[in-house]
């Protein structure tokens, strides 16, 4: 894993200070969104902006992106996600999930 992509979730008004506080921590690849800063990073940037970023309300890992224009076209594409990388085989970890202008209206039902 050399080159990770992550997502420094920040409130509305605030993703320009998370970008300052982003490049002084030397993270100057990213692009500032409405809600959101994302950056590329190492392994240790995990930590780093974990522990130095002040501004942001969570750091994420993206472990993917795509289309889903149906449940099952979600599942199929969550399931091929590469969870090994991250995570133990018989790992357990909670799922909250977000649908941002989705054609799949039921956040409840695609986590499902």
């Amino acid at each position: 894993m050399s080159s990770i992509e992550f997502i420094a979730t920040a409130a509305f008004g605030l993703e320009t200070i998370v970008a300052r506080e982003l490049a002084l921590l030397g993270y100057t690849e990213q692009k500032v969104e409405t809600g959101r800063v994302i950056f590329k990073g190492d392994e240790s940037a995990i930590c780093r902006t974990n522990l130095w970023l002040r501004s942001a309300e969570r750091v994420l890992i993206n472990m993917g992106q795509f289309e889903a224009y149906s449940f099952e076209e979600l599942f199929q594409q969550t399931k091929a996600l590469p969870w090994h990388e991250w995570l133990p085989i018989n790992a357990n970890f909670p799922v909250e999930g977000k649908s941002i202008r989705s054609k799949l209206y039921s956040v409840p039902d695609c986590q499902a």
